[in-house]
């Protein structure tokens, strides 16, 4: 089960987050084979949060690992259950030394953005097969941001793509994602 929820993770990456560039410096951590994909059967918060932390004290102790995506097989199918792990997940990056080492990107199935509907298309840039957190280092995030042009612009630019696409391309290119082989 759990290699089929990595491979799912895999195709996603690979065929919505670099394919549609909604996350510029992603292929290359893929060409690299530098991104750990951790599944966790955590249920609970406090479960969960501590597989977050033991996946942060992995990235210390293997410097040619880029990022972890830190994905729930079972847990925190529910949207507002899972904005409260990353919530708790922050904090508990700040409490143990963490802030300015990590910081916490979040995907899930059912995401929607603040301020935005259920069915805007927007929200697919960040709607994985599973409900993830994705520990990014941050020094390596200011050196990508500094060789890109605008990074400001980035959020604004996959806002548009995945609009102008709509709503049931992103839908069957999920779907496709975890039923893929």
């Amino acid at each position: 089960m759990s290699e089929h929820i990595s491979n799912a993770m895999k195709n996603w990456v690979s065929n919505v987050i670099v394919k549609y560039n909604f996350c510029p410096f992603a292929r290359k951590e893929v060409e690299q084979n530098a991104i750990h994909y951790c599944i966790s059967e955590a249920m609970s918060h406090d479960d969960a949060v501590m597989d977050m932390l033991e996946q942060c004290f992995e990235l210390n102790q293997n410097q040619d690992r880029e990022t972890t995506l830190l994905v729930f097989s079972n847990g925190f199918s529910d949207f507002n259950a899972f904005l409260d792990l990353v919530d708790l997940a922050n904090a508990m990056l700040c409490a143990q030394g963490f802030e300015g080492t990590y910081q916490i990107a979040n995907f899930h199935p059912d995401y929607v953005f603040a301020d935005s509907d259920e069915d805007d298309p927007a929200n697919y840039t960040n709607r994985a097969p599973y409900p993830t957190l994705h520990l990014i280092r941050e020094d390596s995030m200011a050196e990508a941001l500094e060789m890109y042009d605008d990074p400001e612009s980035i959020p604004d630019n996959n806002i548009r793509l995945a609009r102008r696409k709509g709503e049931a391309f992103w839908q069957q290119l999920l779907a496709s994602c975890i039923h893929h082989k």
